[in-house]
């Protein structure tokens, strides 16, 4: 049975310490657990090489001693650690070079788990300065050993060799029926312009989600987007069915040109806020829930006919408000001719809203990043990291017959005609 007594000299050196009893006795066990590791870690190699010996007899594998103590930074805090040694004298026959021993729990120049690896970048890309690293976490891990900005700058550009052989990969295997499309712009801290992110998220015939592709553009331009889409031609992309975007965006004139075929959508995210922006404080209220009327409407002909009490409320008054909905009716009601469980996802770009959320508070900490092909990488690790929690469309299954051409009237599934040549039927 395990007992704990605190005497009065542990209790005052850990209080000194600033390290609680518990905290100590997790980071015992970890490096008890930890040495014992390594230890059988090492038995177990030298084991497996028992027989192999050398004219005299004598085994080429065998231990030596071990290794300098050092600390490494794990979840459970610092441990400190002496690995030990193998003696491996065989010879490798293809480079005629040593073997070495290789442990895979700690490897020989680690300092760190890989956990604290991992969350070292989240933590900056979620709003850490880099400079605060090591007193925000050493009191937590208790050590700041391997915390330094340097590791930042590092990966900043890894990143930055990752984001640009993401835009170069091959999508010869990857079929995007819906497409969400943006541009963020991204303040540039040593620059005297902005980052112009352009942004693409599609869905899989399958119902997930994926980042398309992400580059850095001179404003919304039209040529920036035809530059983009027929890059994503050329490595093997296929039309997409819908593309969701801004009504400002040049995106639709380089999308009319690449992929004729691809339908139209405008958010109505955003023109929400500009129809909003055409009215006074006091009208605001209402236009909003007309609005609504309109998107949230049980078909298309409903929506219709919410259009028509829009510009018969707001249309002599405030006819600038009105005609940003009476103008481009067909491309805000296109989702109507999707499956109605496809609708909510459709309607907005908010897929990408929501992901630049994370962005933006980053920008604000650091007052943006350092330079434009930092602030592109920084966007793509985020991007990259919220995708991992990207959860499928509604009714997954229904994306593929979408692709595959199928009618949807109302939000829902148009059979084919039977053999007989009998009408179609709704399902």
């Amino acid at each position: 049975m395990l007992k704990v007594v605190q005497e009065a000299a542990v209790s005052s050196d850990t209080a000194v310490a600033g390290v609680s009893l518990l905290d100590q006795l997790v980071r015992d066990g970890a490096r008890q657990m930890l040495a014992a590791a390594l230890q059988a870690e090492v038995a177990a190699y030298v084991e497996a090489h028992a027989e192999q010996v050398d004219g005299d007899g004598r085994r080429l594998v065998v231990r030596n001693g071990s290794h300098a103590e050092r600390e490494v930074t794990t979840a459970a805090g610092a441990v400190r650690v002496r690995a030990p040694r193998v003696n491996d004298k065989r010879v490798d026959e293809v480079t005629g070079e040593r073997c070495r021993f290789s442990s895979a729990i700690l490897p020989v120049w680690a300092r760190k788990s890989p956990k604290i690896a991992e969350v070292l970048p989240l933590l900056y890309l979620h709003g850490l300065s880099s400079s605060d690293f090591t007193p925000a976490l050493e009191q937590f891990l208790g050590s700041g050993a391997g915390l330094s900005a340097s590791v930042i700058t590092r990966l900043t550009a890894q990143w930055q060799d990752e984001q640009r052989a993401f835009n170069t990969r091959s999508l010869t295997d990857c079929d995007y029926v819906y497409m969400w499309v943006d541009g963020i712009h991204l303040k540039v801290r040593l620059e005297q312009d902005k980052v112009c992110l352009l942004v693409m998220i599609g869905v899989r015939a399958d119902g997930t989600k994926e980042l398309i592709a992400l580059a850095d553009g001179q404003r919304e331009s039209t040529e920036s987007w035809a530059d983009l889409l027929r890059s994503c031609k050329r490595r093997g992309m296929r039309a997409p069915v819908l593309a969701v975007g801004d009504g400002a965006l040049g995106f639709w004139a380089a999308v009319r040109d690449v992929f004729p075929d691809t339908r139209e959508q405008r958010c109505w995210f955003h023109l929400a806020a500009n129809v909003l922006t055409c009215l006074p404080k006091s009208a605001q209220p209402g236009a909003r829930a007309a609005l609504a009327e309109i998107y949230n409407a049980e078909d298309s002909e409903h929506a219709l006919r919410s259009v028509k009490a829009f510009k018969a409320d707001y249309g002599v008054k405030w006819p600038k408000a009105a005609a940003k909905v009476t103008d481009h009716v067909d491309v805000l009601l296109e989702f109507y001719n999707y499956p109605a469980e496809h609708w909510i996802h459709l309607r907005t770009t908010n897929p990408i809203e929501s992901t630049f959320a994370t962005v933006r508070l980053r920008q604000r900490v650091t007052k943006g990043p350092g330079s434009r092909a930092a602030g592109v990488a920084m966007a793509f690790k985020l991007m990259e990291s919220a995708q991992a929690r990207w959860r499928m469309v509604n009714a997954p299954h229904l994306v593929a017959l979408v692709r595959a051409g199928a009618t949807f009237e109302k939000g829902k599934l148009v059979e084919r005609p039977d053999e007989s040549g009998g009408e179609q039927l709704v399902a």
